[in-house]
C-alpha cells in the first residue's frame, strides 16, 4: 500500500486530502518521471492527456495536474469527461507519452483521484508509483526547471473521444442491435451514475441502434453515483422489471465498471459477466489458456462453474491493475472483479464498463438465450462482507497482527473447504474489509462479525 496511491490512484477528500496543490505536485512528478521527450523528435515537448469525470472537484484538480505537466515542460491535452478506459485507448492510439484521469470511481461526490497511465495506456506498475511517491513526500530530487518555449501548454480536445467510441463499435458484430431485436430482445437500460458514461454510452448506443432508456444521465456536479449506478443497481433491477425491459446496465462514475441485471432485475455481477463470456469464447475458440484471472474475491461458485466447464482460473490481489498483470504475463484474454471491473484484453487494457456491455450483448445474440438462463448457470456462494474504519496506521499494521491472523484461522477451520474467509485492506478507503463466504450464510455473518470485533479492538 503506497502513501499516497492506492490500488486505483490517489484518492481522497477533494480540497482537503486531495487538494489542487497535491494535484499540481503530482503532474509535476509524473511529468518529470514519465515523460522524456521521443527520440525521434528530441526538440518536442511531450504530450500528457487527461481526462476527468463530472465531479464538481474534478475541472479543479485536471487543471492543477496540467499546471503541474507544464512546469516541467510537458504539454497537457484536455479531453473533458469521458470514461476512464476512453483515456487509456486514446494514450497508445492518439500519440501520448502518458495519461491521467480526474476521478474517484464509484465514491460520492465529495471524494475524488488522480489515476496515471503509461505510455501503453496501462496503469502504473507500483515501483513507478512509488517513484512518484518519494518525489512529491521525500523531494528525493527536483523537478526540472522549465523556461521560456520549453514550458508545456495545455489544450482542449473535446473531439477526441470520438474515436475511443468507434474502436468501442468496432468490437462487435455489425447488426448485433438488428439480431438481438429479431430474437425479441430489443430494449435495454442504461444507467449512468450520472458519470462519465453520461457523456458517451447515449451516443455509442445510438450508433449500434439499439432502443434504451437512459437513467441517471444528468449529472450537475454533485450527483455522481448518488442513489444510482453499480454502486446502487437495485434500483436499475426494480426499473427493468417494472418497465419489461429485456437487460440492463449499470456503470459506475467513471465508466470502467459494470454491473448487469436479467429481464427480471436480478442482478448479475462481474463473476457472472466474466463465466458467461469465458465459457462462450471458449466454444469459439477464442479463450487463450482457456483460463480466466480473476481475484480473491471471487465468489466460490465462480470456481465451481469454471471447473466444470473446462476453465482454468488464476487468483490475484484486488485491483484490476493486478488482473491485467497477470493476463499480460501469462496472454490470458479475460478477466476481472467480482466488483464489475471486467477486462477484454483483445481489446482494452483496462477495465471498461462499456465494452463489458457490447461483449455480453453479443453473447446474448450468439445463443438466443436471455440473461437470466446464461447467469442461473453459475451457483453463488452466500457472502457477507463487514467493512471496519480504522486509522491510517491500523492499516499499515493489519496484515501482520497475530491476533487477527488467529481469528481468520479459527473462522476457517470451522468452515472447513466449504468456505472460506479473508481479511483484506481497502485501497481506496480507511477501511478493513472482512469477507466470509460458505453455504450457511447466517454461520458465515456470526463469524465475519467475530473477526470484525478483532479487528475493530485491534486497529482503530
Amino acid at each position: 500500500m503506497g502513501r499516497l496511491f492506492g490500488t486505483d490512484g490517489a484518492r481522497g477528500v477533494a480540497n482537503t486530502e486531495l487538494t489542487a496543490e497535491l494535484a499540481m505536485k503530482i503532474g509535476r512528478a509524473f511529468g518529470a518521471v514519465t515523460a522524456a521527450p521521443k527520440r525521434e523528435q528530441p526538440d518536442a515537448l511531450p504530450q500528457v492527456l487527461i481526462g476527468m469525470d463530472t465531479r464538481a472537484s474534478s475541472p479543479m484538480l485536471a487543471a492543477a495536474m496540467a499546471a503541474g505537466l507544464n512546469s516541467v515542460g510537458v504539454n497537457a491535452t484536455l479531453v473533458g469527461v469521458v470514461p476512464t478506459p476512453a483515456v487509456a485507448y486514446l494514450v497508445p492510439h492518439g500519440g501520448f507519452c502518458a495519461g491521467a484521469m480526474v476521478s474517484a470511481s464509484h465514491n460520492p461526490c465529495e471524494y475524488n483521484g488522480i489515476k496515471l497511465f503509461n505510455v501503453q495506456g496501462c496503469k502504473l506498475p507500483d515501483a513507478l508509483e512509488e517513484r512518484i511517491e518519494a518525489l512529491i513526500l521525500d523531494e528525493t530530487e527536483p523537478p526540472p526547471v522549465r523556461i521560456g518555449g520549453q514550458v508545456g501548454r495545455t489544450e482542449m480536445d473535446t473531439a477526441a473521444v470520438a474515436a475511443y467510441l468507434d474502436h468501442l463499435c468496432a468490437t462487435v458484430s455489425y447488426g448485433l442491435a438488428r439480431d438481438l431485436a429479431a430474437q425479441g430482445r430489443r430494449r435495454i437500460a442504461l444507467d449512468c451514475a450520472n458519470g462519465s458514461a453520461s457523456a458517451t454510452a447515449p451516443e455509442l448506443f445510438r450508433r449500434l441502434g439499439f432502443h434504451f432508456d437512459l437513467l441517471s444521465a444528468a449529472p450537475d456536479g454533485v450527483n455522481i453515483n448518488e442513489n444510482c449506478g453499480s454502486t446502487h443497481v437495485e434500483r436499475l433491477g426494480g426499473y427493468v422489471r417494472e418497465h419489461g425491459l429485456d437487460v440492463g446496465f449499470a456503470f459506475d462514475g467513471d465508466a470502467d465498471r459494470l454491473l448487469a441485471v436479467d429481464e427480471n432485475g436480478a442482478v448479475v455481477d462481474g463473476d457472472k459477466i466474466i463465466a458467461i463470456c469465458a465459457k462462450q469464447w471458449k466454444a469459439e475458440g477464442r479463450l487463450r489458456e482457456s483460463a480466466a484471472v480473476v481475484t480473491v474475491m471471487s465468489n466460490l461458485g465462480f470456481h465451481a462453474f469454471c471447473e466444470k466447464n473446462g476453465i482454468a482460473t488464476e487468483c490475484t490481489a484486488v485491483g484490476d491493475r493486478y488482473v491485467l498483470e497477470r493476463m499480460t504475463e501469462k496472454g490470458y484474454g479475460i478477466g476481472g472483479e467480482q466488483s464489475g471491473h471486467i477486462i477484454f484484453s483483445d481489446y482494452a487494457s483496462t477495465g471498461d464498463g462499456q465494452l463489458t456491455a457490447l461483449q455480453l450483448l453479443e453473447v446474448l445474440r450468439k445463443t438466443g438465450r436471455p440473461l437470466s438462463a446464461l447467469a442461473g448457470e453459475i451457483e453463488t456462494f452466500p457472502q457477507v462482507m463487514v467493512n471496519c474504519r480504522v486509522s491510517q496506521l491500523g492499516k499499515l499494521r493489519c496484515a501482520g497482527d497475530p491476533e487477527i491472523q488467529a481469528a481468520v484461522a479459527r473462522a476457517e477451520a470451522e468452515l472447513g473447504k466449504g468456505g472460506r474467509a479473508l481479511v483484506r485492506v481497502s485501497g481506496t478507503e480507511p477501511l478493513i474489509r472482512v469477507m466470509l463466504e460458505g453455504r450457511d450464510e447466517a454461520r458465515i455473518q456470526a463469524l465475519a462479525n467475530e473477526i470484525a470485533e478483532v479487528v475493530k479492538v485491534r486497529l482503530l
